[in-house]
């Protein structure tokens, strides 16, 4: 048996992050786990949370997602993520930025479809923020 499983992360806007890791943890909708080379086959529904991957032992990567759903089979792990953003790559005031323009979109929406779009931004911008702060 293999001693890495290939993790692929997909985004709407691109493929996110493709590498073998010794383990991932994947924020799933009834609690957190794990998956390791050899897991059985299964799928999940994901909620909105931090991806770990692991290499050496220890936490190599982590990624916000917002929410999505995951393939895992013996060799593989396959999220297919609404957003991904590695933490890596924002800070707290580009956090705090989307949390704002998703406020002022809430306060300008011109009709209820726009304003619950507008309400589902916030969200996931005060979950990044969460994620951000760790």
């Amino acid at each position: 048996m293999a001693d890495t499983v290939q993790f692929e992360l997909v985004s709407p806007e691109k493929l996110v992050l493709s590498a073998p890791v010794e383990m991932v943890v994947v924020p799933g909708k009834e609690g957190d786990f794990g998956v390791l080379p050899g897991h059985s086959p299964m799928m999940s529904t994901i909620r909105m949370g931090v991806i770990a991957t692991y290499v050496g032992g220890n936490v190599d990567k982590r990624i916000f997602v917002a929410g999505g759903f995951a393939e895992v089979t013996q060799e593989r792990c396959t999220v297919l993520a609404e957003e991904a953003v590695a933490l890596d790559e924002i800070d707290r005031s580009q956090a705090d930025a989307r949390i704002s323009d998703a406020r002022q979109a809430i306060t300008s929406a011109i009709d209820d479809a726009a304003r619950e779009a507008a309400e589902a931004r916030l969200v996931i911008a005060e979950g990044l923020l969460k994620a951000v702060q760790g």
